[in-house]
């Protein structure tokens, strides 16, 4: 006779309730966050199955993807069960949910406003701890054409070279240039840096007839807007 104290492996569920056969029969939308990460995983520990498992990493974020997300291989791998090769899975599978989100953002978008650049290139900050320093390449139709990462930091700041960021402004021939650049933070005020970097990029680029239109502090509740705040002359 079982004990309650009894584990019980995924193995003796009822089939249909099994993560991956319950996502065979029904479907990858009928499955919870944590039986979704419980199939990548594959098993738990001599404790918990691995939907427990899963359940209380989740926990530990608040129940949040974006929050499971930022967390590290070594900060995955401290939880019993989870030795590195599954935190790497972990990592990646979030990854490339990532990338998809990214790619649904493609190159070819016509910037109207600040909304159009934020939403543009807000993948590219998604679940950072650090600072990255990010510019967004516009020809004469203020089209975007390109995207291109400048320089990472810490999570206090980053250094964006002038003659890096112009020089890829010449080769990919834009008429334009929009910066960006997140605050893990949180918080959306400029520092006296940005204030200073960004009117050192404008003088530059008013000598190379590339002007900045724009520069975008990111966060994870939004952005700031130099241009929209009238902060960039």
């Amino acid at each position: 006779m079982r004990t309650y104290e009894q584990k019980i492996t995924i193995k003796a569920w009822a089939e249909e309730d099994r993560p991956r056969e319950k996502l065979s029969v029904q479907g990858r939308r009928s499955l919870s966050d944590a039986e979704l990460i419980a199939i990548l995983i594959g098993s738990g520990n001599r404790d918990e199955s691995a939907v427990e498992l899963s359940k209380r990493i989740l926990y530990s974020c608040n129940n949040d993807l974006n929050q499971l997300a930022r967390l590290s291989i070594s900060e995955l791998s401290r939880f019993k069960g989870i030795a590195e090769a599954k935190a790497i899975s972990i990592v990646a599978a979030l990854e490339l949910g990532r990338r998809r989100k990214e790619s649904a953002n493609p190159k070819g978008t016509q910037v109207k406003n600040s909304i159009d650049v934020y939403e543009s290139i807000v993948s590219c900050f998604r679940d950072l701890n650090h600072e990255e320093f990010w510019i967004v390449v516009l020809n004469r139709a203020n089209i975007i054409t390109s995207r291109h990462l400048i320089s990472k930091g810490g999570q206090s700041g980053t250094i964006a070279d002038p003659k890096i960021i112009f020089n890829i402004a010449l080769e990919n021939h834009a008429a334009s240039l929009i910066l960006a650049h997140n605050h893990p933070s949180g918080n959306l005020k400029p520092s006296n840096a940005d204030m200073e970097l960004t009117r050192k990029l404008r003088s530059a680029g008013q000598l190379l007839d590339i002007p900045i239109l724009d520069h975008l502090i990111i966060t994870d509740i939004g952005f700031l807007s130099f241009a929209d705040e009238g902060i960039l002359d």
